[in-house]
């Protein structure tokens, strides 16, 4: 077996919880497109998770979760407003625009990622004429894609401004558990509580094969959802495989232990580096990412080392951290760092 590495959440395998449900699943038959026990079984537990009758969706990938959310909110003359370094700006190669038939996105400038309400108004205000896209909808990351998590008052200021220019606030929470661990709210506190429409809440970076929730808290614009879903080549045939593992994860409390020890795993390794006074923190640590700031001599002695991770922020080195960290790996890699840095100024 090749040794963990922490380049990405998503080179995690399947934990217990998940696996145990689909197994269970996997007695017998059931019936297909998500009209079986488990597909209720897991829109149900979601329903009391967020102590709200909202609308249930499942879906294979976080990309085919925010393009069809996204589409839904809007038609190809909105636009939709947006972080420089959202997820659907910087990550879906266009599909948030595909699916809605050329939806623009406004981006605003964000240094830390994170969008602001006076960012918002500004775009909202930038252009009011026939000639350019209505702005429809605000969407969010979150924890966004430099791990910084926003909490229930900046969601709450961000729902206002919605409010005020008639907006629909969509979240993408790929590592929406991880906000609530950091957080320690519940996950209504963050969603539907604080203003947010829609949520995408992830399950493949916290754990799962594959699949992803779509919860839409106004149940009105979940109307043709199924029918997006079917189009797009995300209505699974065999629905229960994409629904138990969430039984599994919702039932245990895995999706808040497992983004509880990706965590720990995370501050474990910043902590650890918090006296290298050669390598920095580029944003606090508040999820499961840690970015850090170091000589291109550093870096390529980690990658020489056979570590691996991407540069793609800022040039810094990201480390991301699953529900299976092993805390003597993370130890390691912070070791051969310092080794790095020791090295460097020889």
């Amino acid at each position: 077996m090749n040794e963990q590495q922490f380049a990405s959440d998503n080179y995690a395998g399947v934990c217990p919880e998940a696996w145990e449900a689909m197994q269970k699943a996997n007695q017998g038959s059931a019936v297909a497109y998500g009209d079986d026990e488990w597909t209720a079984l897991a829109s149900d537990g979601f329903r009391r998770l967020f102590n709200i009758d909202c609308e249930v969706f499942f879906v294979f990938n976080g990309t085919a979760a925010n393009s069809l959310a996204l589409a839904s909110l809007c038609q190809s003359y909105h636009s939709v407003i947006c972080s420089a370094a959202a997820h659907i700006e910087t990550d879906e190669c266009g599909a948030p625009e595909f699916f809605s038939n050329g939806s623009k996105l406004l981006v605003a400038p964000a240094v830390d990622g994170k969008l602001t309400p006076e960012a918002i108004r500004t775009l909202a205000l930038s252009r009011t004429d026939i000639h350019f896209p209505k702005p429809r909808v605000v969407t969010i990351t979150q924890p966004t894609e430099t791990g910084l998590v926003y909490s229930i008052d900046e969601i709450k200021a961000i729902s206002a401004v919605c409010k005020e220019f008639n907006l629909k606030l969509h979240m993408d929470g790929a590592r929406f558990a991880h906000a609530c661990e950091f957080l320690a709210c519940e996950p209504a506190d963050i969603s539907w509580k604080a203003g947010v429409d829609v949520l995408c809440f992830g399950g493949t970076k916290n754990g799962m094969a594959v699949g992803e929730a779509v919860l839409f808290f106004d149940k009105a614009l979940a109307e043709d959802f199924d029918y997006r879903c079917k189009q797009a080549g995300q209505l699974a045939s065999k629905m229960r495989f994409l629904a138990a593992p969430w039984v599994g994860m919702l039932e245990s409390g895995a999706w808040l232990k497992n983004a509880q020890h990706a965590n720990r795993a995370a501050r474990f390794l910043a902590e650890q580096l918090s006296t290298i006074a050669e390598v920095k923190l580029m944003f606090p640590v508040q999820a499961n990412g840690v970015f850090l700031q170091a000589e291109t001599s550093v870096l390529d002695n980690l990658r020489a080392k056979g570590w691996r991770f991407y540069t793609f922020i800022g040039g810094g080195a990201r480390f991301m951290f699953a529900w299976d960290a092993d805390l003597a790996r993370v130890q390691q890699l912070a070791d051969d760092i310092k080794a790095a840095v020791s090295e460097q100024a020889v």
